[in-house]
């Protein structure tokens, strides 16, 4: 009687496992491919543009603190690399010293 008990757990314990692992591939599978993110049938929309910030200054000028990189002035500022580039075409971003003036404008 004691083999045929024990025979009966270790069935249980066998299929516990195979329900066990076949949740884990589920799982796995799904995190691979994307799982279910509530796609409701409709192609991918484009990201929504941000708008256009206006600077956040009104200074003609920057003067260059230590640590100091284009990126940064034009977070500080609001003024995109892009457009202190083209306002200080001479402007080495390699090079920049603390006290330079940057034209903003």
């Amino acid at each position: 009687m004691e083999t045929k008990k024990n025979s009966q757990i270790a069935r249980l314990l066998a299929l516990l496992a195979l329900i066990g692992t076949i949740l884990i591939v589920i799982v796995a599978i799904s995190s691979v491919t994307g799982g279910d993110d509530g796609d409701t049938g409709k192609k991918d929309q484009p990201a929504k543009q941000k708008p256009v910030n206006k600077p956040k200054t009104n200074k003609k000028t920057y003067e260059v603190e230590e640590g100091d990189t284009l990126t940064t002035i034009a977070k500080k500022t609001g003024i995109p690399v892009a457009k202190l580039k083209q306002l200080n075409p001479d402007l080495d971003p390699q090079t920049l010293q603390v006290g330079q003036e940057i034209k903003l404008r």
